[in-house]
């Protein structure tokens, strides 16, 4: 097992020897948040994965990079958080069961239990203000390798540390695509070079750096608007335009005295000003001290001793502050976020530059604090396996990005574009969902920047398409992390904790079905039956890929709403709203409109309604003439079809047995056929025993 620091034992790491080649049906690649997520849920899928990493400790965003307060949507919030903000019950739901999947939840469960305050396993351990849920790096740490470390001892999981990809195995076919066969690594430690073959290669890294290397379509930066097709961009690409990287610091408020010094070039160097920093946050005119309840420390708190919203001596917390006034009428400065390079399309040696000044800006900060407004502020090297507290490596915002077989664009996701409706585009293809409020940016330098607008930053629920994890023209090569098939601009959104863990459990569970089926992912995203096949498997394992608020993954109709909703046969009864009512009632005409779905049946439009109830203006016009041409419906007499009546199970039955007569009995298996109205849950679990039996799964 893993030391109780969360570093694994050397003995449990493979450290391959210069030259050698290991074979394996997954390899996943990268250090990032959705490389973890990646390698936990291939490995629950029975697959075999070797995972190489760069440093010794697992968990991306949440260790390594030294923010495990999880940048979560408001959405997420738990019952216990969400009574101060809405007096309405029906609200106050535990964002946890409905909006990230089975094994987040039960990560931050596991959180709760190592991390106690005062004896109680709390909702928010950390007990910051602007996250939901925060423990220390260490904490996180311990949590995840519990989580894997079954595998490592079966030898399921191979683990190999401190290595870096130099170069892809690729072999071209056909004229223009080309297939991933493994990957060449170099170790940290000993320059070794080994290579690791795999059937199916996930790209987990935080820059990209696969694609970058296998000359994989990609781009860099801020895209333009003829590559995108997003209308708020300019004519012209900006790659230099990006995200602003930061190297978070962990510190304590102590009664000793621990000077981290001054880096090289302070109040010299333009990255490196004092001028720009401060320690007070203003808010609307109001100063609030470092340590005031809502102040800078305890905007990001990992660990406190009491529950309580004041900062006590021993408190933990992650420094990470982005722009800020430095006075009541400003300007504005900035904290340890980076903006004065980028880490993305530069050579390793350039890279490496820009990489100490981030450290050393992370630096200067902690520094300006302890020397102003915080002297008894100290760093806990021992939580972020560093001699100074500041991360192993920087918080990464932006990376290379894949030109995927779906590129999400602005258009996809910003609540603008879909007024008066809780979700952005519902993606038939999903593979997983999330949400963050805003569109989240930390500009860098570099001229250009785009300008959304007051209303094009705000962003509603979304989910993650199959195929922006599958980049255009390549096979054996799943994206992952922040390098899937998002833009500048939407990668903003998609770039968060919840998101990315999701990213990297969609692209775990595809890698093994690609490998247990011999297929490929192109053929998986081209086939209506291989997807619902991801998809089914996917809600089995309790994770969403359409966000509904009242449909948690302990519901026994789990998969069977979630899929059909994502398929579009059986979605939500009001598009206002994120609940699906499984309990609330159907009538003639919804059902009419699902069994057209589910069945694929050509549309008709006759000139004129074959019933007065159901004229051409309405929603299920096509629906109810397409079924009445076909047998399947008739009429309540009078030429009226009555759309609005509720339907009852007996009804139902008898239009089930006229599309699939030999299988009624397994359709409701779980469903009598009496006289009672049938509910939105019996449809939808009936009607997905109607898919598998139709798509064979």
């Amino acid at each position: 097992m893993p030391d109780a620091h969360g570093l694994w034992n050397e003995a449990e790491l493979l450290r391959p020897l210069d030259q050698q080649t290991l074979s394996v049906p997954v390899l996943v690649v990268g250090g990032s948040t959705a490389a973890y997520a990646a390698t936990l849920s291939a490995l629950t899928a029975h697959a075999t994965v070797c995972w190489v990493m760069p440093t010794p400790v697992v968990g991306g965003q949440y260790t390594a990079q030294g923010l495990p307060a999880s940048d979560d949507s408001p959405l997420m919030a738990p019952a216990s958080q969400l009574q101060a903000r809405y007096r309405d019950p029906k609200q106050l739901h535990d964002g946890e069961l409905f909006c990230i999947s089975q094994a987040q939840r039960a990560f931050r469960h596991r959180q709760r239990q190592i991390q106690p305050v005062q004896g109680q396993a709390l909702d928010n351990p950390g007990g910051g203000w602007v996250s939901h849920f925060a423990v220390t790096p260490v904490t996180a740490a311990i949590a995840l390798n519990e989580a894997i470390a079954p595998y490592v001892q079966s030898n399921q999981l191979v683990l190999i540390a401190e290595a870096d990809p130099i170069d892809l195995l690729i072999e071209q076919f056909g004229t223009t695509r080309r297939r991933v066969r493994g990957v060449v690594f170099r170790s940290r430690q000993t320059s070794a070079e080994f290579t690791v073959q795999a059937e199916v290669v996930i790209e987990g890294t935080d820059l990209g750096d696969l694609l970058e290397i296998g000359n994989i379509e990609s781009r860099v930066g801020q895209e333009s608007r003829q590559e995108t097709q997003e209308a708020v961009l300019p004519e012209d690409p900006r790659p230099l335009c990006q995200q602003a990287f930061t190297f978070c610091a962990v510190v304590e408020r102590s009664h000793h005295r621990a000077a981290i010094g001054a880096p090289p070039g302070y109040d010299q160097s333009p990255w490196l000003q004092s001028s720009e920093f401060t320690g007070t946050f203003w808010a609307n005119g109001v100063a609030r001290p470092f340590y005031h309840p809502y102040g800078i420390f305890r905007y990001r708190r990992l660990g406190r001793l009491i529950p309580d919203s004041q900062v006590h001596v021993g408190d933990v917390a992650v420094l990470n502050w982005g722009m800020s006034p430095v006075s009541a009428q400003g300007p504005l400065g900035c904290g340890n976020d980076f903006k004065d390079g980028v880490l993305v399309g530069q050579t390793r040696q350039d890279r490496g530059v820009i990489w100490q000044r981030g450290r050393d800006r992370a630096q200067a900060y902690v520094h300006y604090l302890q020397t102003h407004d915080a002297p008894d502020l100290v760093g806990r090297g021992d939580l972020t396996w560093t001699a100074d507290g500041i991360a192993l490596e920087p918080y990464i915002r932006e990376s290379r990005r894949a030109i995927a077989r779906t590129t999400i664009r602005h258009e996809d996701v910003a609540a603008k574009f879909f007024p008066a409706q809780a979700r952005s585009r519902i993606f038939s293809d999903s593979v997983g969902i999330g949400h963050y409020h805003y569109l989240d940016f930390h500009p860098n330098q570099s001229p250009g920047h785009v300008d959304l607008g007051t209303d094009g930053q705000d962003c509603a629920p979304f989910s993650i398409p199959l195929g922006a994890l599958i980049p255009i023209q390549t096979e054996g090569l799943i994206l992952s992390a922040k390098n899937i098939g998002t833009t500048h601009i939407t990668n903003a959104a998609y770039r968060m904790h919840p998101v990315e863990w999701a990213i990297g459990e969609a692209g775990g569970y595809l890698a093994a079905l690609l490998t247990h089926s011999a297929v490929g992912a192109h053929e998986v995203a081209d086939s209506v039956r291989l997807t619902r096949q991801l998809q089914g498997q996917l809600t089995r394992q309790g994770v969403p890929i359409i966000w509904f608020n009242d449909v948690g993954h302990d519901d026994p109709d789990f998969e069977a709403i979630q899929v059909l909703a994502a398929a579009g046969i059986v979605r939500t009864e009001n598009y206002g709203h994120l609940n699906f009512n499984p309990a609330g009632t159907v009538n003639r005409a919804v059902v009419a409109v699902a069994l057209v779905n589910i069945l694929e049946l050509p549309l008709l439009a006759p000139e004129s309604p074959s019933f007065l109830d159901v004229p051409t203006t309405h929603y299920a016009y096509k629906s109810v003439e397409t079924l009445k041409a076909q047998g399947i419906i008739a009429g309540v007499g009078n030429r009226r079809y009555a759309p609005d009546w509720s339907i009852t199970r007996a009804h139902f039955a008898i239009l089930m047995s006229k599309v699939q007569a030999g299988h009624l009995i397994a359709l409701f298996t779980d469903t009598p056929r009496d006289s009672r109205v049938l509910t939105r849950r019996e449809l939808s679990r009936t009607l997905y025993r109607l898919l598998q039996i139709q798509l064979n799964l």
